[in-house]
């Protein structure tokens, strides 16, 4: 147990989800904003540009070594405490970057910066858990999970409109009011929530689960960029094989757990982790692929290839308007069911997108994408937390964004590496690539998008009930997590 949640007025149940919604907006923008700034970044330091590559890299790696630690913080400390602290590291940290005169500079204050992200998503979403009903969880929810949708679509695009206009600094100097404003509003809505009996911190646990993160955000992250002959990646990912297990050994033994697993033994969330893995996967590599297919399969300019990834984020957001009632009418379950299948063919369907498509049909067709891909992630989201005990949303937020995490590694690196394959196989060079090769991935990408089906046929009819409002589904077997 711990702090019960307190009763919120009507406007601060509406203003937590969104000052939660708009620190997430603020470092999901920051971590894919730099990458077309990259080029400029590295003219001001006198570096080659690909030397730069590092700046993402300990970003991720901070993001994969903190994450578990936010449970503990949170019990700790409470919410808004650490919620609070992850902001102000995160506004001090882009001051410092956009500050920095040198490499070794700017990658310390990215390092910095990635720790106070990697408190303030888990956290910011369990404020939210615990704070709103059960009722009112889809609406609060929807209300989080565009910022994951949009961010990364619109930040390439920020990041190559500042750098080219404006001094590539200004990538990290508007976060200052964005997040001083946060700050302020945190500490003045956001309760803090504490763990009644607060546990030891577990330090064997701590650098078990950082080495196995770090080596598998590194390894994953070296294939999708240097390809399947990178040794340095392949040993990497050999040694998340070892401390993977070993981190999960030490966890289920250890009396104080760094990051408890009891949260796997309710099959609403074991499930839809699982489910919500394989979409992810599907939908982050297809972020991934499509600007790529555009540009090099194509031929278009970055600036068309822009607008057609924009349009899929306007269909993402139009999804806000229906999924409540989409899901109270349905249930959860059938619209998993339903809507996996739809992703997977929404991605089938993006082999249409070719130069001679009307433009009617390269809109219907993205927005199907961002639609289907934001209905998705908003019942996953939702779902994933609906049957979580309140003394353990901590745990089960920073395990949610562990698998999050992975799963969009593996895609996007899955990806890379399927169009290097399909390359080399045509005998064209692995660099070589051709529309061919952009087709196959996606329709491998529907076919791993197609698995998260029989996981989600595994929930029970009515799961999650209490909080989709369905009535018929209410009236049965009142667990609702699996058959």
């Amino acid at each position: 147990m711990g702090t019960p949640a307190p009763t919120l007025s009507a406007t601060e149940l509406k203003i937590v989800p969104l000052i939660v919604a708009s620190a997430l907006f603020m470092e999901n923008l920051d971590s894919t904003i730099i990458t077309t700034a990259l080029p400029a970044i590295a003219r001001s330091f006198g570096e080659p540009a690909v030397a730069l590559n590092v700046g993402i890299t300990v970003y991720l790696l901070a993001l994969a070594v903190f994450i578990p630690v936010s449970s503990w913080t949170t019990d700790r400390w409470g919410t808004r405490n650490v919620f609070a602290a992850a902001i102000g590291l995160f506004v001090v940290a882009s001051l410092l970057c956009g500050l920095s005169h040198g490499l070794t500079e700017f990658v310390i204050a990215r390092a910095v910066q990635g720790a106070g992200a990697a408190m303030m998503s888990p956290v910011g979403r369990t404020v939210v858990l615990r704070t709103t009903s059960k009722e009112q969880m889809m609406v609060a929810i929807t209300t989080l999970t565009w910022p994951a949708l949009i961010a990364p679509v619109v930040g390439p695009t920020v990041g190559g409109f500042i750098a080219t206009w404006f001094d590539w600094r200004w990538i990290f100097f508007i976060n200052l009011p964005i997040g001083v404003c946060g700050l302020l509003l945190a500490l003045r809505f956001i309760p803090n929530l504490l763990a009644e009996q607060p546990r030891r911190f577990d330090m064997p646990g701590f650098v078990l689960a950082g080495l196995s993160l770090s080596a598998l955000t590194s390894g994953l992250g070296l294939l999708a960029h240097q390809g399947a002959g990178d040794a340095l990646a392949w040993g990497l990912l050999l040694a998340a094989i070892v401390f993977g297990p070993l981190t999960v050994w030490h966890l289920q033994r250890t009396a104080t757990p760094l990051l408890p697993l009891a949260p796997f033994r309710i099959g609403s969330f074991s499930n839809t982790l699982l489910g919500g893995s394989f979409s992810r996967f599907a939908v982050s590599a297809g972020l991934f692929v499509l600007p790529l297919m555009f540009q090099v399969g194509y031929g278009m300019n970055a600036f068309a290839a822009g607008l057609l990834m924009l349009v899929g984020a306007a269909g993402s957001l139009s999804t806000k308007a229906i999924a409540i009632k989409v899901v109270r009418r349905f249930g959860f379950r059938r619209v998993l069911l339903v809507n996996s299948a739809l992703i997977a063919a929404s991605t089938l369907a993006c082999i249409a997108l070719q130069p001679g498509l009307h433009w009617l049909g390269m809109v219907l067709v993205m927005l199907s994408c961002g639609f289907t891909r934001s209905l998705q992630f908003t019942c996953i989201n939702t779902l994933t937390f609906a049957d979580m005990p309140a003394a353990q949303m901590s745990a089960a937020s920073a395990l949610s964004l562990m698998a999050q995490q992975v799963a969009m590694g593996l895609g996007v690196a899955f990806s890379a590496l399927l169009l290097h394959a399909s390359a080399a196989l045509r005998g064209n060079g692995a660099d070589a690539l051709a529309p061919a090769d952009f087709h196959l991935a996606l329709v491998a990408l529907a076919l791993v998008a197609l698995l998260a089906v029989p996981v989600f046929a595994r929930l029970g009819g009515n799961a999650g009930a209490e909080v989709s409002g369905h009535p018929s589904l209410r009236r049965t077997d009142p667990q609702g997590a699996n058959r």
